[in-house]
């Protein structure tokens, strides 16, 4: 199976430049999965809830699900992205599965990060697993990472491949995502932006890069620069994230003891 990112920087609301942007960049790839980075079309550092609600798109009807359901049937690939999406009252940080057939899945962001908890709504969907053919992937976004609730949970219910839109600006996770595949032995895809972003008289932000492409036994096989644009696609065999033995006597999912691990 053929997966891969796609790192790049976009412009702080020009949806449509950016779609365009990513159409160009994928015209020509061939790939089963690629994963794109969170708010891929509207930029991340909104200054108000207005700002958020103008960017805010439906789902799938917006124009960047229907991009990327046009992008995945040309090009016959799964695509795993993140954007604003406006539900009724709501607005979520979300990211979508798309394939050559349309919507595959919808995951809202369960763990809202530092200003995102002044403009969205924390998601309610909880974690799916979605088949996907070859492979069965999970969705979650960005600082979900820091939680291992998310990885394992998503391993628990199947997942192979932990699909992971990002815009990170705190260093640990790339190096962080690796114990995330060691302890529940999934393949993850972290697809992350580049560039900086200063708006409305806030702190610039600085997108830390460092996409990457990490195995069942922790091994990188593709960490892209920090501060480049960056387009991967390596081989991997998803049957290794359903061999949860580490040797004949443990096994990872199998040896855990769930009424010991509740809190008092």
């Amino acid at each position: 199976m053929r997966v891969g990112y796609y790192q790049f920087d976009c412009v702080f609301g020009e949806v449509k430049r950016n779609l365009d942007q990513v159409s160009q960049a994928l015209s020509n790839v061939s790939a089963d999965l690629l994963v794109l980075p969170e708010f891929l079309s509207s930029g991340y550092q909104f200054i108000s809830k207005q700002e958020v609600l103008d960017l805010a798109e439906p789902v799938p009807d917006g124009p960047t699900t229907q991009r990327l359901m046009e992008i995945a049937r040309a090009r016959n690939m799964v695509l795993v992205g993140g954007l604003a999406e406006r539900a009724r009252d709501h607005v979520y940080n979300s990211a979508v599965a798309v394939g050559p057939n349309g919507l595959i899945g919808c995951y809202r962001k369960t763990h809202l990060f530092f200003e995102e908890t002044l403009f969205f709504a924390p998601g309610d969907t909880g974690f799916h697993v979605w088949d996907i053919g070859q492979a069965r992937i999970g969705v979650m976004v960005c600082f979900d990472w820091f939680y291992p609730e998310a990885a394992r949970t998503l391993a628990l219910k199947g997942a192979d491949i932990l699909c992971h839109p990002s815009n990170l600006v705190l260093p640990y996770c790339p190096d962080g995502m690796v114990t995330r595949c060691l302890e529940n032995r999934v393949f993850s895809i972290t697809a992350n932006r580049i560039g900086a972003e200063e708006r409305g008289g806030k702190k610039s932000l600085t997108f830390i890069g460092s996409s990457e492409v990490v195995t069942p036994c922790g091994q990188v096989l593709e960490r892209a620069l920090r501060d480049k644009e960056a387009l991967a696609v390596v081989e991997i065999d998803p049957a290794e994230a359903r061999k949860k033995s580490l040797n004949p006597y443990n096994d990872l999912l199998a040896d855990r003891r769930p009424a010991l691990y509740q809190a008092s």
